[in-house]
């Protein structure tokens, strides 16, 4: 019973952790929260549905479809509303606010296009029941977990050994040096902001699939779940927001088998704000030290 409910937390950290990793990789370079993620979550989903449901090409058109428009609405949104206040040198809460506000527009969007009740989806790696140690498992939940695996993999191999992604950390320590040693400081912002669009909409389309519904507002819940594991792994850290999901995942899943289903989002920030009492930088964050 343990380890099926700690393969479950596992499964959906694993969703989590790769929209924790959006928040992460804009946050790193920018120090700015993104807080329209979660609406970008939901559309990368609805982006999928219309491939897979409305169209019918299959799941893997659905994904690619889903990462490349929802990644271009990433750039968009940097492109469009953020670069602006950054040439402009605006205040950082500028930027905040106008996320939030990209936030509400992309949901209310998704609401005038596809309404705002919910939708089915078709779920995905539906193979029956593979056994793992003695572990029943249902195939979605293995696939799920794997693919996410492997694409948590692929996001730190380009962050940590290519030259745009050595770039991107170069930025993070200090953008004014970056630019003098010739680095396009906003091209590099922009193909973050599409990595965390295509994160994300991985993850709705692959949430999705297994819980078999769709609706516009889905990402703002798993947005706060999302930022919530990225702080308690240290925002800004890659491997922290990865770690924060998995923690956020497994006692999420704790919660809702043995104090009920009301209880499963409220667990997730309790645990939040423990470790910020205790810990205020997350679990693998440090205290940053600024040089004057």
């Amino acid at each position: 019973m343990v380890s099926q409910i700690i393969f479950d937390g596992l499964t959906l950290g694993m969703v989590y952790a790769l929209v924790a990793v959006g928040y992460s990789l804009v946050f790193g370079i920018l120090r700015l929260v993104n807080f329209s993620h979660g609406s970008v979550y939901a559309f990368g989903a609805h982006i999928a549905m219309v491939v897979i449901v409305t169209l019918g090409y299959g799941l893997i058109w659905g994904l690619c479809a889903s990462v490349v428009v929802t990644g271009l609405l990433g750039v968009t949104i940097d492109k469009v509303s953020l670069e602006p206040l950054r040439k402009k040198k605006s205040k950082q809460i500028s930027a905040l606010i106008t996320t939030i506000g990209i936030s509400y527009i992309i949901q209310n969007g998704l609401m005038i296009v596809f309404g705002s009740e919910s939708k089915w989806f078709p779920k995905i790696f539906d193979y029956g029941i593979v056994k793992i140690a003695g572990v029943s498992l249902k195939t979605t939940q293995v696939g799920i977990f794997f693919t996410s695996l492997a694409l948590l993999a692929l996001l730190t191999y380009i962050i940590h050994y290519t030259k745009i992604g050595l770039a991107m950390r170069a930025i993070e320590q200090n953008a004014k040096a970056a630019s003098l040693m010739g680095i396009d400081v906003n091209k590099i912002v922009s193909f973050t902001f599409f990595l965390g669009g295509a994160s994300a909409a991985i993850a709705g389309t692959l949430i999705s699939g297994y819980y078999q519904v769709i609706n516009p507002q889905m990402g703002f819940i798993v947005g706060l779940k999302a930022f919530s594991a990225a702080v308690l792994g240290g925002i800004g850290i890659l491997h922290g927001a990865v770690v924060g999901g998995l923690l956020v995942g497994v006692s999420e899943s704790f919660a809702a088998s043995y104090m009920g289903g009301g209880y499963r989002d409220a667990i997730a920030f309790l645990i939040l704000i423990i470790v910020l009492v205790v810990r205020p930088n997350g679990l693998f964050g440090k205290k940053h030290i600024e040089k004057v």
